[in-house]
């Protein structure tokens, strides 16, 4: 919990002062049984024939505003005690956020598929908010709880220090019964927790698959599947709170055997006139605090126990380093003598130490101004090979050079994503409008530049139909349709005018016809393009054309070339080409 407790440093004066007034606040509450005993004693006094003859009744009344005073004071120290608490509480929680969103930002394409996106979900919401939650309730109760505990033992045993054994025994008692629970439940809750990770993979799979499941009829298959895991986790849920709630019956029964014992021993002393009637009153309402306390500090304990379990979860993420490789410069290998823009040079990937390379020895140029057509079966590596360039994957062998510099290198690392423009397979906008979504490509982009961009995506048409650039977008984009998506996400790209762009199989909800005319739009940008695609038509004028096939480039070079020379570019080109009479068109 190092790494946590580094939160706390913008806010210790509020750390500080939070359970400095709850101490405050609890000295007065201490003082309470003394002022009763001396009501009891010297205001009411003897009592004869039923009354209280020998009672003094502006004493009384004197000790009644004292109460009242120390009430109110009391009230005011921990108004202010609750607000320097939730103060810190809120501060040290919005500052994990925005460091676990940072670090999230920070994580390699690898990273985030590894720890995926239900557990992030996890750590940002409901992890956070437990933890505020302890330390809201750490803060007020930590100091205040102990210090009542222990100052009511001490001001019974200056009250009548016969009765510091029960005291004690009774302390000693509900210690042993609140430490236990904790040690239980504490490993439970991060086995709770592991299990809502799950619960929500089954939320957001089913959420935003629900077209897929609708259409493969798989409906009752994964309601199965979610309550399957929400069973698990509710079992969970109700072992570990049944531990956890055998904590308040416990302490009311060992507090109140107490009690027993107490007016017991203490009846016997105030008939043989060692003890007064008030002093007993005052030793049963500090057995009542006592009381009230343990079972405050029971609860806290609980609370900062699931606290200290999300904590912890929190940390392994903050703790986590990216597995990019970014290199010093002196350190970066130098590049070969290749002149050429792109250079792949061996390049080989492999997502997981020990598992199979998913691309293996590719090697190719590409040049200021060239289109370059990646095509290739489904998982033969297309996606990954492109995704080598931005260095959203590191190389496992061999390197990858822009411009001449390895794209691991750390002088590289600033410019080289903002000289690149992606549209990725899946096109996602965010919720906002037209102008906005395109703007991330280009923050100040004017609208002459929005509107260029748009004509070359084959966008502009229905964009004027929808009301222009401050057209309304849904989250997801789901007032677009498919390939509406499509194109806005490549004028996205187009806009903030990239030295390269990537088209990762970006027109496949595309007609043939406006996909002819977004290449030949392209092709005018003068720009290094990467077209990834499965349609032989999209990649055909390229002027270069690599052929992937299980992570192996089986062919390079131009669609003439290829069609002489590459069986599984052949195979591609008819599967799609083919007459009734097998001539290809």
């Amino acid at each position: 919990m190092k790494k946590i407790l580094t939160y706390f440093k913008p806010y210790k004066w509020q750390s500080f002062l939070g359970p400095l007034f709850k101490l405050l606040e609890a000295t007065f509450e201490l003082l309470v049984p003394f002022v009763v005993s001396l009501i009891v004693d010297k205001g009411l006094g003897a009592r004869i024939d039923g009354g209280y003859p020998n009672a003094d009744r502006p004493y009384i009344v004197w000790m009644c505003v004292v109460l009242a005073g120390f009430g109110l004071v009391g009230l005011l120290f921990a108004v202010v005690a609750q607000y320097f608490a939730a103060r810190t509480a809120t501060g040290v929680s919005a500052g994990i956020r925005r460091d676990l969103f940072k670090k999230l930002q920070s994580l390699s394409y690898k990273d985030v598929d590894k720890m995926g996106a239900s557990t992030m979900l996890t750590r940002m919401t409901s992890d956070v908010d437990r933890l505020q939650a302890g330390i809201n309730l750490f803060l007020r109760l930590l100091l205040r709880s102990p210090f009542i505990v222990f100052g009511a033992m001490v001001t019974a045993c200056l009250i009548d220090p016969n009765s510091f054994g029960v005291f004690m025994g009774a302390i000693a008692a509900l210690a042993v019964v609140v430490f236990a629970v904790m040690f239980i439940c504490m490993p439970l809750y991060k086995k709770t927790q592991a299990k809502l990770d799950k619960v929500l993979l089954s939320t957001r799979e089913n959420l935003t698959g629900a077209r897929v499941l609708r259409a493969f009829c798989q409906e009752e298959e994964e309601r199965a599947l979610f309550d399957s895991r929400n069973e698990a986790l509710t079992k969970e849920k109700k072992f570990v709170g049944g531990v956890a709630a055998i904590t308040n019956p416990l302490t009311y029964v060992l507090i109140n055997l107490a009690i027993i014992v107490l007016l017991w021993t203490g009846a016997i002393r105030v008939d043989h006139g060692n003890l007064s009637q008030g002093s007993v009153l005052a030793l049963y309402n500090l057995m009542g605090q006592i009381l009230i306390e343990l079972v405050k500090l029971a609860n806290l304990i609980v609370t900062v126990t699931k606290a200290a379990a999300c904590g912890s979860r929190i940390e392994a993420v903050l703790k986590m380093q990216p597995s990019l490789i970014v290199e010093k410069d002196g350190n970066c290998s130098q590049p070969s003598q290749s002149k050429a823009f792109i250079l792949f040079d061996n390049v080989s990937v492999r997502y997981v130490e020990g598992a199979e390379e998913a691309l293996e020895n590719i090697s190719f140029t590409a040049e200021r101004g060239e289109t370059v057509g990646v095509i290739g079966g489904t998982g033969s590596g297309k996606t990954t090979l492109v995704n080598l360039i931005p260095h959203f994957y590191d190389v496992s062998g061999g390197q990858v050079c822009v411009d001449g510099k390895d794209v691991r290198c750390e002088s590289i690392q600033n410019s080289l994503r903002k000289r690149i423009g992606i549209v990725p397979q899946k096109a996602i906008l965010f919720k906002g409008t037209v102008r906005e979504n395109l703007q991330w490509g280009k923050s100040d982009a004017s609208d002459e530049e929005l509107w260029a961009a748009l004509r070359v995506a084959q966008a502009d048409d229905f964009i004027l139909e929808k009301g222009g650039l401050d057209a309304p977008v849904e989250q997801g984009g789901k007032n677009f349709s498919g390939g509406q998506k499509q194109r806005l996400t490549i004028a996205r790209a187009v806009v903030r005018q990239p030295e390269i762009l990537i088209l990762d199989d970006s027109s496949s909800a595309l007609d043939y016809a406006t996909d002819a005319a977004l290449r030949s739009a392209i092709k005018e940008l003068k720009t290094t393009v990467f077209v990834v695609s499965q349609r032989a038509s999209s990649v055909r004028d390229a002027d270069k054309i690599i052929v992937l096939d299980d992570g192996k480039a089986v062919g390079i070079g131009t669609h003439d070339r290829l069609m002489e020379t590459c069986e599984v570019y052949r195979e591609i080109y008819y599967s799609q080409y083919e007459t009734e009479g097998g001539a290809a068109v």
